[in-house]
């Protein structure tokens, strides 16, 4: 048995609240770790899911990781934010929101006394001004459980503070864009595995963004391979009922393949280099004359008059001539 305060940590992997539960370790605070997977693309905060140095850090400190799946709920959050939107996709606050609300249920659950984040005053535009930290702290439902301990000395003192599980002291007072004190603060406890700053949430990427409102606009039943399937490749919105995605390399053509249903048309350019070509939808005709097209001008016979295209679906194939489309034309239809 152990008399340690126990802390939920909500942790990305990323370099923030990696020292937010280091310095609550360095002060005997027993800290289990919640590592949360979004639908897409990355875990909360700087990293993607599945990162090997999270479970490095783990282990040389001795804090457990749970993976925890938002799957739906935060789908539904980027489709409907209630708190609004940063400058793209990301539902910042809604996202803040409704992984603290989980890690209070955890919280409850384990027998912990409060829940700490990496989040620093002022180094986000929206979900960590100073207004919107303490309204999230409100609206968390966490009643006052809720430490950051980076900027702790910032903030109004919380119940774990003023029921002596921690002290104000243990807190810091970092503020802004910065990086330098967390950087020195990382040097101080050893910690040379983290993620760069310059990562981030996929969500606030522009045309990963323009991506996802294709998807919401036109497909009013989607599934988490259709979210998937963002991640990869050119998209290319054909028609009301169809899109197409090309790969870049090989890499993408092995994703794109592995995500491919039977009811795809799936496109290569023969005896050239080339990449793989998906089209998936109600397809016309016309659809899949000019998607055809523009797989063969994404290959290596892109300034041919004509190439050869292998079309595929399910267990039929055929090959068929076809001129690379023109790039005029091909701009039309990129998303």
């Amino acid at each position: 048995m152990t008399n340690k305060p126990k802390a939920i940590a909500l942790y990305s992997g990323g370099l923030d609240s990696a020292l937010a539960i280091l310095v609550m370790i360095h002060h005997e605070v027993e800290v289990e770790a919640l590592k949360f997977i979004i639908p897409f693309g990355y875990s909360t905060g700087d990293m993607p899911s599945g990162n090997s140095t999270s479970s490095s850090v783990a282990k040389e400190w001795g804090f457990n990781i749970i993976n925890k799946h938002l799957g739906w709920d935060f789908v539904e959050i980027v489709k409907n934010p209630k708190f609004g939107r940063g400058k793209n996709m990301n539902p910042c606050i809604d996202c803040r929101l409704l992984m603290l609300k989980e890690a209070g249920v955890h919280m409850e659950r384990s027998g912990a006394d409060f829940v700490i984040t990496g989040e620093v005053l002022g180094q986000r535009p929206l979900s960590q001004l100073r207004d919107n930290l303490d309204m999230i702290a409100e609206k968390s439902g966490l009643g006052g459980r809720l430490v950051r301990p980076l900027s702790g000395k910032l903030l109004p003192p919380t119940l774990p503070e003023k029921e002596g599980l921690i002290k104000r002291e243990w807190l810091l007072d970092i503020q802004g864009r910065s990086r330098k004190k967390q950087i020195a603060l990382a040097k101080k406890f050893g910690l040379k595995d983290y993620s760069s700053p310059a990562g981030g949430c996929l969500l606030t990427d522009q045309q990963y963004s323009r991506k996802i409102e294709d998807l919401f606009t036109f497909e009013s039943k989607f599934d988490f391979n259709d979210i998937d399937l963002l991640r990869v490749g050119r998209h290319f919105r054909l028609s009301e009922r169809c899109k197409l995605i090309i790969g870049r390399n090989e890499e993408e053509n092995k994703a794109i393949l592995y995500l491919s249903k039977k009811s795809d048309f799936i496109f290569e350019v023969m005896n050239v280099g080339s990449p793989i070509g998906l089209l998936r939808g109600k397809a016309s005709q016309d659809d899949i004359k000019l998607a055809v097209s523009i797989t063969a001008r994404y290959s290596d016979a892109k300034t041919q008059k004509s190439v050869i295209v292998n079309i595929k679906k399910g267990d039929q194939s055929k090959d068929i001539p076809i001129c690379p489309i023109d790039n005029e034309i091909l701009n039309k239809y990129r998303i």
